[in-house]
């Protein structure tokens, strides 16, 4: 919601105005340690109270999550936009004398983005070919090797997850930097060439 949000430049009120009832986290992109919010009818609250208590799920002295939550809150629109920000460069790519080739540079037979479709903070991968395969891209892109490490000088992993049979999901959130989003373009184009290979 937040990531919507912020992307089209609009109030969340505005996104959920026909919504019977909303549920928000505050952990990831917020930064918040844990914690979500419910909204609806006082009846529907009340119910979901009601059985949040019957199941185990109440907590004390939660008003440190809460102070973590509001933080998040009061910082949101930045901290969504620099991870927008950050998906939009690894899907393109930078210019300029450190250019990093984002998917879309690579130009690659193995992969590519759409990017009209990276308006928040995923992107999404989609494979060419029988191999790699999301699952098999998602470890090489995980694991580091000797020589990996020989030739960039560098051991990098990044976490990503196979979303489909030929798409895998990158997500951004508050605890990835631009240097990280870099280092993931660097890791892809490395993986991609020892592919082609």
């Amino acid at each position: 919601l937040m990531n919507a949000a912020v992307a089209q430049g609009m109030e969340p009120a505005r996104i959920t105005q026909h919504c019977d009832s909303v549920s928000l986290c505050f952990s990831k992109g917020l930064g918040a340690p844990a914690g979500a919010v419910l909204a609806g009818r006082r009846e529907f609250v009340a119910e979901a109270w009601r059985m949040r208590k019957m199941l185990g799920g109440g907590m004390r002295q939660a008003g440190v999550l809460a102070a973590a939550a509001l933080l998040g809150l009061e910082h949101a629109e930045a901290t969504l936009r620099r991870d927008h920000d950050n998906a939009r460069r690894f899907a393109e790519g930078t210019a300029g004398p450190s250019a990093r080739q984002g998917v879309q540079e690579l130009s690659l037979p193995l992969c590519s983005v759409n990017l009209a479709a990276v308006e928040t903070n995923m992107v999404m991968v989609s494979i060419r070919g029988g191999w790699p395969s999301p699952p098999e891209l998602c470890e090489r892109l995980r694991a580091v090797s000797e020589g990996e490490v020989a030739e960039t000088g560098q051991a990098v992993s990044v976490l990503v997850f196979p979303w489909s049979a030929h798409t895998v999901r990158a997500v951004w959130h508050r605890d990835v930097s631009a240097r990280d989003t870099e280092l993931a373009m660097e890791k892809l184009g490395f993986v991609a060439r020892k592919c082609q290979e």
